[in-house]
């Protein structure tokens, strides 16, 4: 998935937990490595921060929407 991809909320919920557990923690660390890269020297595209902080922000979302089920 490329970096401006922006992830839909039905490819969210299809993700097992484990996976995305995983995928938070994929997306986080590409996140922080865009982020350190732009700091060092300005990115061709730097949207693509943008646009990476916010699947991360959704997978987050979708990962307490669970949390808050299980405890329901």
């Amino acid at each position: 998935m490329g970096a401006n991809k922006k992830m839909s909320q039905k490819d969210i919920r299809q993700f097992v937990t484990d996976d995305l557990v995983a995928k938070i923690k994929s997306e986080q660390a590409e996140l922080n490595k865009l982020t350190f890269n732009h700091t060092v020297t300005p990115l061709d595209n730097p949207l693509s921060i943008r646009a990476k902080r916010k699947n991360v922000a959704r997978l987050l979302t979708e990962m307490n929407n669970r949390k808050k089920e299980t405890k329901a």
